[in-house]
């Protein structure tokens, strides 16, 4: 494995400490390693090192003025929005790919942005689920990213309009690819004794008795079209 895989390795398993140490070392074979600097930066952030942190991501930016990582963390660390891991807690207990059966699943996004957009996304960023006609969009504020597959989206979309809700992250992204890890936060009671995902297909859903008694398909796919289409964003 690569210095440069252990350490985005050594940040998804929350080792921030380690995460220095390596992102430091590729610095210095490189300086102008902006992965690495960012992701320095990240680990003094969460670290509470801010002061160190907002001096990295300055680097950042002069070598690349429009950086959107570095920009974008250096306003949140102006607006003081950032998160810090408790001295008396294990790093490893924050760490957001902590996986669950049943309730996470790391799904490839289709038909996905222009390479420049997903290149720079960080692992561990933090992505906004939205449907709309039918599908799951991703994305970072207001920029596109990618689309759930069908299969996924159809099913978690029943489960999203009875008040489940979902968080997801980036887990690795290059200009081809961008996979994501997505995790249950609140489940509905309408949906309680379904798990959100299965290990190896999606098992068909369990429908309240109203929807079971209609006798015709594509009447049914009218009705969630119609659903669906009325459907407001999530955020």
């Amino acid at each position: 494995m690569t210095l440069k895989n252990q350490a985005i390795q050594t940040a998804l398993q929350g080792n921030w400490q380690d995460a220095i140490i390596m992102n430091k070392s590729l610095i210095a074979d490189n300086p102008e390693d902006i992965d690495a600097l960012n992701r320095l930066a990240l680990a003094y952030t969460i670290l509470g090192k801010v002061r160190e942190a907002k001096s990295t991501y300055q680097k950042v930016v002069i070598i690349d003025p429009l950086n959107p990582i570095a920009l974008r963390n250096l306003k949140k660390i102006k607006d003081k929005k950032f998160s810090l891991v408790s001295k008396s807690s294990n790093p490893c207990i924050n760490n957001k790919f902590l996986e669950e059966p049943g309730k996470t699943k790391v799904v490839e996004l289709v038909n996905i942005a222009q390479p420049r957009i997903v290149e720079s996304l960080r692992t561990g960023q933090a992505l906004e689920l939205s449907v709309k006609r039918l599908k799951i969009f991703a994305s970072e504020g207001k920029q596109y990213i990618g689309v759930l597959p069908d299969d996924i989206a159809r099913r978690l979309i029943k489960f999203i309009k009875s008040g489940c809700r979902y968080e997801a992250y980036v887990k690795s992204s290059n200009q081809h690819k961008v996979t994501v890890f997505i995790k249950e936060v609140k489940k509905s009671n309408r949906y309680k004794d379904q798990p959100s995902f299965t290990s190896i297909t999606d098992s068909p859903l369990v429908l309240d008795k109203a929807e079971k008694i209609k006798a015709r398909p594509e009447e049914r796919d009218e009705k969630d079209e119609e659903e669906n289409n009325s459907y407001s964003d999530e955020e």
